[in-house]
This record gives structure tokens, sequence and C-alpha cells, in this order.
């Protein structure tokens, strides 16, 4: 066996595993379905609410049910005076007590604080829904960011090897005597300036990835693969979608609560009461005892202690209906707007596809011939390029745009998995 054999296999192998580990093209595929079902699995703040919403039903559990009863111990008619002073059987009136006593709140106070544990629990199940939406919406975002740089990536390689192919076409006029030898600097210069860009595109892919990990964790490293979303929106029928809108709607649950609280708070003017029941022990000679009594409160003072906590509570509930629909006209204009924006961004897409990316194509190739030709200089090849350049990145802008705007759409309005 040939010891030199393992010296140099082994480190061979290990770069080998080295070398494959690290090629970009074997990380596992990021698709927008599985984004989002990596979201919903593992954002915190829907862990968070599914805790809230947890909380709330275990404490709507005892919301009606009576205070724990009181167990009363004691001394009764105890003498500190007297020949019988300090003496607990001597005195016949001298009783040890045990008792129990049961505080009872009246009924529409109970009947409030079960509405307002009930309110509670739907209130929070209706602010899990909301998370819900903000956490598919932010993912989608977020992919649909990391998916576009992605694609911007794929057209510098194609704007390198165009580039390569220029100086190519350069070197040979300047061979051929038809152009200045300068000319060769301009495929160096523009090489550079499409480096400054990429440069500013690793930029836009560390904070698209970054935006992405906040929702799924470390599977945002993983490549964006499918394509843009192309969800359908209704731009005659989200308007009639706004009330349900899972924000708004969570001011139906929040609104019975302020309400169960007006009546818990007007409750206050009916009396509470409370039952206890004893037993005195005494001397033999005198015979033990029971007794029996009832307290009752007495709101007897409504306009300083009642009246303005039922005012209170009126005016949390005035605050909340305000609340709501100060957001029902700011999601109005917030839908109008993004209907607005999808269209204008939808007439971009198809006006550079249909027109400007094919008018910039051609351009750079009628300069190019005019070049070869030797009938014009560099310059008007070099600025149709950039304007190639500009007109094939920008159409990946505009997709993005509306694919952003859509998915604001479609996750407020038309996801049918709320």
């Amino acid at each position: 066996m040939n010891p030199k054999c393992y010296c140099t296999g082994w480190p061979l192998v290990a770069a080998l595993a080295a070398s494959v580990l690290a090629l970009p093209s074997l990380a596992a595929p990021l698709t927008l379905d599985e984004a989002l079902r990596l979201a919903e699995n593992n954002a915190p703040s829907l862990t968070a609410q599914a805790a809230k919403l947890q909380a709330a039903s275990s404490a709507a559990i005892p919301a009606g049910e009576l205070p724990d009863p009181k167990l009363l111990l004691g001394i009764q008619d105890y003498p500190i005076g007297g020949p019988d002073r300090w003496r607990l059987e001597q005195d016949g009136m001298t009783m040890q007590m045990v008792g129990v006593m049961q505080e009872v709140p009246n009924r529409d106070k109970r009947r409030a604080r079960i509405e307002v544990a009930e309110a509670a629990v739907d209130r929070a199940a209706a602010e899990g829904r909301v998370e819900r939406l903000n956490v598919r919406q932010a993912t989608a975002l977020a992919w649909i960011s990391s998916y576009s740089v992605e694609r911007k990536e794929v057209l510098f390689q194609d704007f390198y090897r165009e580039n390569r192919l220029l100086a190519d076409t350069v070197r040979a006029q300047i061979a051929g005597g038809r152009a200045q030898p300068a000319d060769a600097v301009t495929p160096k210069q523009e090489a550079a300036q499409l480096a400054e860009q990429q440069d500013e595109l690793i930029r836009l892919r560390a904070q698209a990835r970054a935006a992405l990990k906040r929702w799924i964790g470390p599977a945002a490293n993983d490549q964006p693969v499918g394509s843009l979303p192309e969800w359908p929106i209704d731009t005659s029928g989200y308007s009639h979608k706004l009330q349900y809108h899972p924000a708004l709607a969570a001011y139906a649950p929040m609104t019975r609560e302020a309400q169960a609280k007006v009546r818990e708070a007007e409750s206050e003017k009916q009396s509470d009461w409370s039952w206890e029941l004893d037993y005195q022990r005494r001397n033999r000679q005198f015979g033990d005892m029971v007794s029996v009594q009832f307290t009752f409160d007495l709101p007897l003072f409504p306009e300083s202690r009642q009246n303005p906590k039922i005012a209170a509570k009126h005016a949390e509930l005035n605050q909340l209906e305000a609340e709501r629909e100060a957001l029902v006209r700011e999601h109005t204009q917030q839908l109008e707007d993004d209907l607005a924006e999808y269209e204008r961004l939808n007439r971009a897409v198809y006006r550079s596809q249909d027109s400007l990316l094919p008018l910039a194509k051609e351009k750079v190739g009628m300069t190019m011939a005019s070049y070869r030709a030797g009938k014009s200089d560099l310059a008007p090849v070099i600025t149709a390029r950039r304007e190639l350049i500009e007109a094939r990145l920008k159409q990946i802008d505009f997709e993005e745009q509306r694919a952003l705007t859509s998915a604001r759409l479609y996750f407020a309005y038309g996801d049918t998995n709320q």
C-alpha cells in the first residue's frame, strides 16, 4: 500500500467536498408557498398570539364564578377586666368562634364579567388573525424582493458576457483601422460600472434576505425559486370586502368588550351582598351558639363613585368607535391608492415588454451595425447599451412593484386562508 496515496488523496477529497458544499446552486429551493408555510410555523409573533388566546380562554373560565369563601376564626367577648379577665371559659359571653363567609356579587355584575371575558377571547382570536395576515403579507413581500434581486443577478451575467463581446468587437475594429485605440478603454469602463451596480445589488440581496429571515429564520438563505405570484385582483369588488378586513373585523369583539365593561360599571349601582354562618363554642354550662348574618352594600353616593366610572367606560367605548371609523377611512384611502398603483404598474409592465425593451434592443443593434461598418463612433453604442441595461433592470423593477402591490391587496382582501 502506497502511503503517498493517503497524503495526496485525502486533501483532494476534502477540497472537492468543500467546493461542492460551497456551490450556491446546491442551496435548497425556497418557493413562496414554502416561505409562507415556514412563516406560519416559525414566526414568534404568531406564537405570542396563540399564547395570548390561550391566556384569555383560561381567564374566561372563572369569570362568572363567586369569590372564594372565607374561613373565620376568632374569640368573641373575651374579658380583659374584672375577676374573670384573661380567662376563656369563665365568662358566659366568651366564645371561641369558627365560621364561613361567602361574598355574592349581584347577578348583573357576574353576567357582565362573563361577557367581558368572552369578548376578550374573541378579541384575542381576532388579533391573532390580524397578526397572521401581517406575517403572511410581510413574508410574501420579503420573498418577492429577494426573488427579484436574484433575477437581476442573472441579468448581470448576461451583461458581462455582452461586455466581453463588445470588447472583442472593439479590438477587431481597432485592428482593422476603423476605430481609435482609445476605444479599447470604453468596454473596461462599462465593466467597472457594471461591477459598481452589482455591488449595490449585493447590498439589496442582503437586505432582502434579512427581511425574509425575520419571518422564516435561516431558510431565508436558500435560493428563491418559481415565479412572481399572479393573484387575481378584483379591482371592483375589494371595496365591498373592506369591512371584512381582519384589522377592522377585530373591532367587533373589542366593541362588545367595551360595552360589557359599561354594563359592569353600571352594575356597581346595585348592591352586592354576603352571608356568614358562625359557630360559637362557650363554657359547657352555658351551651354553644350559632349565628347567621347577611351584609349588603349601600351604593348611596353614585354621583361621586359609580357615575364617574360609568362615564369613563362610555368614553372608552366612544373612543373605540372613533378609532374604528378612522381606521376605515385609512384603509379606504390605502385601498384606492393600491388599486390605482396596481393599474399604473400593470400598464408599465406591458409598455416595457411591448415597446421600451424591443426599441432599446433595436437601437443597440442599429448602433452596433453602424459602428462595425465604420459609419459611427463608439459613443452611440455605449449610450444605447446603457439604455438597454436600464430598460431590462427597470422591467424587473416594474414587475416587482406590481407583485408587491398585488400582495398587499391579495392578503388584505383576497386571501381565502384568513
